[in-house]
């Protein structure tokens, strides 16, 4: 596990726009297949609860996934965040992403678990995965989360994330 750098845990108050992996993340990594054909994935309904606290303080977020499958972008439009998915390249779409929006890197945290979230960790202020993340991936960590993919690691980050900001605004 990667414990947090207290001096980087002081870029949570600053941070602009996070960033989310899906499958891995936002689920458990399972997937279940009916016999139809159609998947299925679990998710952590509080995760939901910590995106909109996120988006009280203003701080923009959204999915980018490699996956293809509708139900990526489904459970975003449920959580009302923005998702681009099919990405074969995360890096490029980070950098796209925050030069549409006026955003330095530094001010932003992608959260990841698997080596094709590699180079978009590389480039962000803060790079985050979950407790069970693949170990290439917590290799290019700034904070691993005591959290599973798909049981609370969303919700963990959103919330020190508004411990962060409203700490900050308290000692004003």
């Amino acid at each position: 596990m990667v414990p947090a750098d207290p001096e980087r845990l002081d870029d949570l108050r600053l941070v602009e726009l996070v960033i989310f992996d899906f499958d891995g993340v936002f689920t458990d990594n399972s997937v279940l297949v009916s016999s139809e054909g159609i998947e299925s994935v679990r998710c952590w309904r509080s995760d939901g609860l910590g995106l909109a606290r996120l988006a009280a303080l203003g701080v923009a977020t959204l999915v980018v996934s490699t996956e293809k499958n509708p139900v990526v972008s489904k459970r975003a439009e449920k959580l009302r965040i923005e998702c681009r998915q099919a990405i074969d390249d995360k890096a490029e779409c980070v950098r796209s992403l925050c030069a549409e929006r006026g955003i330095s890197l530094d001010r932003v945290i992608f959260v990841g678990n698997d080596i094709n979230d590699i180079p978009a960790l590389e480039i962000v202020g803060l790079s985050v995965v979950v407790a069970d993340a693949y170990p290439e991936a917590v290799e290019h960590a700034d904070l691993q989360l005591s959290r599973n993919g798909g049981y609370g690691a969303v919700r963990e980050l959103c919330d020190m994330i508004w411990t962060a900001r409203t700490t900050a605004q308290e000692k004003v």
